[in-house]
């Protein structure tokens, strides 16, 4: 088979297909792997008890019904839904937004391959723009969103400890560069894979850096504020015509309806519009229609505060306890401060092996996580030896299996280093 640049590129190995064909092959296979692998979210009766009367009520009207599986919705999304979110955001944040700041995707993925490829790549006339990470490790999805190479430029962080097994990363605003090179500033927050939440500062100095630029700051929100608040610290959500904030109905409990929202520049959004008409028609309707009650009664920020957050809060604290008391000194570790999202990122400083070979060992032995070397998109090639050294693991699911998973992980490593004893 006969390829071009495009076939090559986006059928050629990369992390996020690799993960999503663990996840995949071992659901289906029905053995009996432990899932700390992927970013699906964990099942919360309340919100899932609110979902199915939604989906019964819809089921039972006609009209709904028909919206629901019989009409395409316009290339910027379902409109009810479109107009309870500006109502809702209006009101709790004063921010000022109209329907036309408003744009729906099949996804967040989706929504990203766009941003970063309508504000990256090729200018034309040998100008190339880059998309600038100021903090890796940054989410697997990015690194091969590009329709070009050299698509992203990342800084390594500043590490500082903050506990005896506990370290956290922050933006390193001295090696920061923005340049005539740089198309748009992206963060996420709750960070993917680390749990990091860049802070209300931080934030405010990449708007700045954005603002004198005069280029986009891309906010990842899929995980935080104002839903579905994935938050164990404090964070201000914040919105105005310099970012580009992206939020998710994943996270919430819908990650199968594939529902992402872009609140931005109205230009920007009509641009977003467009491209979604080329790529996919038209967005699905069932995650808009699904959430717009929530959405229009103001639940889905209470669900999220009140309900969502302790649930994961629960699930970090149980499993921190856990790999604590399952690991202890047996060799140099780190966890970084899990501040928000679902999951934990571990660091064992001069690993004998890489966490390649440490996860396909694990694997071997029933346990599926993420290798760390993947979540570093646009760093030089010159090599980092600490993107060898971590691993992201999932808490979101069923926390008997967590404790499991927790302790054949703990277990691992000291045979590794055990090993490598003379």
């Amino acid at each position: 088979m006969k390829l071009s640049a495009f076939g090559h590129k986006f059928t050629a190995e990369s992390g996020i297909t690799s993960l999503m064909d663990d996840l995949g092959n071992a659901l289906s296979s029905g053995n009996d792997m432990i899932m700390m692998g992927g970013g699906n979210p964990g099942h919360i009766p309340e919100v899932q008890a609110r979902l199915q009367t939604i989906l019964g009520n819809i089921s039972r009207d006609a009209d709904a019904t028909r919206r629901l599986v019989g009409i395409y919705d316009p290339p910027q999304g379902e409109k009810q839904f479109i107009a309870s979110l500006v109502e809702l955001l209006n009101a709790e944040y004063d921010w000022g937004l109209t329907p036309e700041n408003v744009a729906l995707t099949n996804g967040s993925q989706a929504a990203f391959f766009m941003l970063f490829n309508m504000f990256g790549g090729d200018y034309g006339q040998g100008d190339h723009k880059h998309i600038l990470l100021p903090l890796a490790p940054e989410y697997i999805g990015y690194a091969d969103a590009g329709l070009s190479a050299d698509l992203f430029r990342a800084v390594r962080p500043d590490i500082s400890f903050t506990g005896a097994h506990e370290f956290k990363y922050r933006v390193d605003f001295d090696a920061l560069e923005v340049t005539g090179e740089t198309g748009a500033i992206c963060v996420s927050r709750p960070t993917n894979p680390t749990g990091n939440v860049v802070t209300d500062e931080e934030m405010a100095r990449l708007e700045a850096l954005a603002r004198s630029h005069d280029i986009p700051l891309i906010v990842d929100g899929a995980y935080g504020t104002p839903f579905p608040s994935l938050l164990f610290v404090d964070a201000e959500p914040h919105w105005n015509q310099q970012i580009i904030l992206c939020l998710s109905l994943s996270k919430l409990g819908l990650p199968a309806a594939r529902t992402g929202i872009v609140i931005a520049d109205a230009p920007i959004i009509k641009a977003l519009s467009s491209i979604n008409a080329i790529m996919n028609l038209a967005t699905g309707s069932f995650g808009a229609m699904l959430a717009q009650p929530l959405v229009q009664s103001g639940d889905i920020l209470s669900l999220s505060r009140d309900v969502v957050c302790p649930f994961y809060k629960a699930k970090m604290e149980r499993a921190v306890s856990v790999f604590t008391e399952a690991m202890g000194d047996r060799c140099r570790w780190y966890a970084h401060k899990p501040e928000g999202a679902m999951f934990l990122w571990l660091w064992f400083p001069d690993l004998p092996i890489t966490s390649l070979a440490l996860y396909q060992r694990l694997k071997a032995r029933g346990v599926l996580v993420v290798s760390g070397h993947y979540f570093f998109p646009g760093l030089p090639d010159d090599d980092w030896q600490h993107r060898h050294e971590c691993l992201r693991i999932t808490y979101s699911q069923d926390d008997d299996r967590v404790a499991e998973g927790l302790r054949i992980i703990a277990d691992e490593v000291g045979r590794v280093w055990d090993e490598a004893k003379p």
